[in-house]
């Protein structure tokens, strides 16, 4: 496999091209290294990939790659690029959300389709449950009608969007993958996980935002590449298939989890809900296993035991 990653140095781009090194593949992987969060974490994820002959970093904002001589030689592009943050998509910052998700993801596109059709490589997006918005009908099926509750919510579904479009407009094979929740090693910063497990082994409080009793579908980062493999081989071109970790949990039990993984107190502060933040998460992944033969394996548990030791490193290493 000759593959594209696009924010290569992020949490699951970084895990996503060491496993396509893995399985005996080369990887361009393309970044920017914004500032939502230090240079110094992506370039510890960097580490491996390195020193590996098989994988090369460009170092540049999707918007200005010149894509033509990148796609000329690759079977598929994870487009795993994106501005991230719920809760830092809304105001003055919204223009990086449009810049970097949508456009950026439409500049990729057009690159593509300019190729001779047999030339094309097939583009796996990384889109998101926050395209569901909020809702009262659990599970979420590919089928319901999206209505995000956040700026970027709209972003990522603006470029699915765009993404069904090139496929059933130009033939560009695209298929889009609704992340539910990904965590483990080298989760961002300000992901909750990350924050949760920080806090607690440093003895501090963990902010909660809202009762607790709000719930999450949490998918471990194992499962979310493998759900990328098996859509480069098995998706449906123009296809949306949700990738969740397979239960719904609530907050309160997963502080019951982080207690008993890290075998420390757990401190608490609660404060109020965020906007756009949604108060519930589930998928329904039957459409995932029966076209991409793909279920979850990693359970919730397993998976913050495997997350601990790296943000420990982290600590120590005064990151």
């Amino acid at each position: 496999m000759r593959a594209i990653v696009t924010g290569a140095a992020g949490f699951v781009g970084s895990s996503l091209s060491e496993a396509v090194l893995d399985r005996g593949g080369s990887v361009v992987g393309v970044d920017c290294f914004t500032d939502y969060y230090a240079r110094a974490i992506k370039e510890r994820n960097l580490g491996r990939l390195r020193d590996e002959s098989r994988f090369r970093l460009v170092e540049d904002n999707i918007l200005n790659v010149d894509w033509a001589p990148l796609l000329a030689e690759t079977d598929v592009v994870f487009h795993q690029a994106a501005q991230a943050g719920v809760r830092a998509s809304w105001g003055a910052e919204f223009r990086n959300y449009t810049d970097w998700n949508v456009l950026g993801t439409q500049r990729l596109l057009e690159a593509i389709k300019a190729l001779p059709v047999a030339d094309r490589p097939r583009v796996v997006y990384a889109s998101s449950s926050s395209v569901y918005g909020e809702r009262t009908n659990f599970p979420f099926f590919e089928s319901d009608r999206p209505a995000p509750i956040s700026p970027y919510g709209v972003t990522k579904l603006a470029a699915e969007h765009l993404a069904v479009l090139y496929a059933h407009n130009f033939g560009v094979e695209t298929v889009s993958l609704r992340y539910f929740t990904v965590y483990g090693p080298r989760q961002r910063p300000d992901m909750a996980f990350h924050k949760f497990l920080r806090a607690i082994i440093q003895g501090e409080e963990l902010p909660i935002y809202g009762d607790g009793l709000q719930t999450r579908d949490f998918t471990y980062v194992s499962d979310a590449i493998s759900a990328n493999f098996a859509a480069a081989e098995n998706g449906r071109p123009g296809g949306v298939y949700n990738i969740g970790g397979g239960s719904q949990v609530t907050v309160n039990h997963t502080l019951e989890v982080l207690a008993k993984v890290s075998n420390r107190p757990v401190k608490i502060n609660r404060m109020e809900k965020q906007h756009g933040d949604v108060t519930h998460t589930a998928a329904a992944t039957t459409l995932a296993n029966e076209e991409l033969a793909w279920k979850p394996q990693v359970s919730l548990e397993e998976g913050l035991s495997r997350e601990l030791p790296y943000v420990e490193e982290l600590i120590a290493a005064g990151l």
